[in-house]
C-alpha cells in the first residue's frame, strides 16, 4: 500500500527533482519511484533474487551457456553482448564464494587434530617447510631457516617450536587461515593466467583485460568442477577431472581460434607457467598462514 498522500514530499526522495501534480509513478529525471514505502519480507526476498534467480534470469541464463558452450560467454562479452549475462567478475566472485564455502563446510575436508601427535620428546623431532630457494623446519629438534627474511624466520620458529600437545591447535588453526587466505590469493592466480595468455596469444592482438574476461569464466567453469568434485562422488569426480582439459581447450578453440597443433602447444605453454605460478603462490600462502 502506497503511502497516504499528505505524507508524501512534493519532490523525489532520491534526485530531489519537485514533481508535477498529479504525481507521476516515476520521477522524470531519475527514474526512480515516487511513491516507496518498506519491503514486506515477501517483496525484498523477491528484489533480492527476482532477477537474478529466476527460471529466464541472468544468473541460469549464463550458467547454461558457461557449461554448454565452452568459451561462448567471452565471445558474448567481447562481442558487446553483455546486458542478459552476469558479469565476468561478479559470476566467478559468485561461484568461488560458494565452493570456498563448501571446502570449509564439507566434513569430509576437515583436518582432524584432535588428538595431538605422538612425538617422544622434543630432541626427536623433524619438520620441513621447503619453497623455491628457501627452507625452514627442525632437524632432530634444531631449528633452521634459511633463504628467508630474519623476520619470518622469527615467526616461523615461534610456531614450530612448540609443544607437541599444542600441535593439533595449530593444525586447526592453519586450516582455517589457510582456507581464508586462499580467496585473495585467487586475485594474484588470475591476473597471472591472463597475462600468460597474453604471452602465447600477442598475435591476436587482444588488450589485457581481454584475456582477463577469458580468465575469469574458465576460473569459474574450473570452481563449478571444483565443487562438484567436492561432492566425493568417485563418478563425479573423474567427470569433473577429465571435463576440467577437455573444456579448456574448447574454449580456448572458441575464442582464440588456431589450428589444433599450435593451439594445444599454446595451452600446454600456459598451463606449465600457470602450474609454476600456482605453486608459489599456494606455497607463499601456506607459509603465510602458517606464520600468522
Amino acid at each position: 500500500m502506497d503511502l497516504p498522500a499528505p505524507d508524501l514530499p512534493p519532490h523525489c526522495l532520491n534526485c530531489t527533482q519537485p514533481l508535477a501534480d498529479p504525481r507521476p509513478r516515476f520521477c522524470p529525471a531519475c527514474g526512480q519511484e515516487t511513491r516507496l514505502r518498506p519491503p514486506t519480507l515477501g517483496e525484498f526476498l523477491q528484489q533480492l533474487g527476482g532477477a537474478y534467480f529466476a527460471t529466464e534470469g541472468a544468473l541460469w541464463r549464463t550458467l547454461k551457456l558457461l557449461l554448454l558452450q565452452p568459451g561462448e560467454l567471452t565471445r558474448q562479452y567481447l562481442a558487446g553482448r553483455r546486458k542478459h549475462y552476469v558479469l565476468p567478475l561478479r559470476l566467478y566472485l559468485t561461484i568461488s564464494v560458494i565452493t570456498l564455502l563448501l571446502m570449509r563446510l564439507l566434513p569430509g575436508l576437515d583436518i582432524n587434530a584432535s588428538e595431538p601427535p605422538a612425538l617422544p620428546d622434543k630432541a626427536a623431532r623433524t619438520l620441513a617447510i621447503t619453497l623455491p630457494g628457501a627452507a625452514a623446519g627442525l632437524r632432530q629438534g634444531v631449528f633452521y631457516c634459511e633463504g628467508l627474511p630474519a623476520v619470518l624466520c622469527h615467526r616461523l620458529r615461534r610456531r614450530i617450536d612448540i609443544d607437541p600437545t599444542a600441535v593439533a591447535g595449530e593444525v586447526r588453526q592453519f586450516k582455517d587461515r589457510f582456507m581464508g587466505n586462499l580467496g585473495g590469493a585467487m586475485f594474484v592466480l588470475l591476473p597471472g593466467f591472463a597475462l600468460w595468455l597474453k604471452l602465447v596469444y600477442l598475435n591476436r592482438r587482444l588488450r589485457y583485460t581481454e584475456h582477463l574476461v577469458f580468465a575469469l569464466h574458465l576460473h569459474a567453469f574450473w570452481f563449478l568442477a571444483l565443487a562438484l568434485a567436492l561432492l566425493d562422488w568417485q563418478w563425479l569426480t573423474l567427470a569433473a577431472c577429465v571435463a576440467v582439459p577437455w573444456y579448456s581447450l574448447a574454449a580456448m578453440r572458441r575464442v582464440y581460434g588456431g589450428a589444433r597443433w599450435p593451439r594445444l602447444l599454446r595451452g600446454a605453454l600456459v598451463s606449465l607457467l600457470y602450474a609454476i605460478t600456482l605453486s608459489l603462490v599456494v606455497g607463499g600462502v601456506g607459509l603465510w598462514s602458517f606464520v600468522v
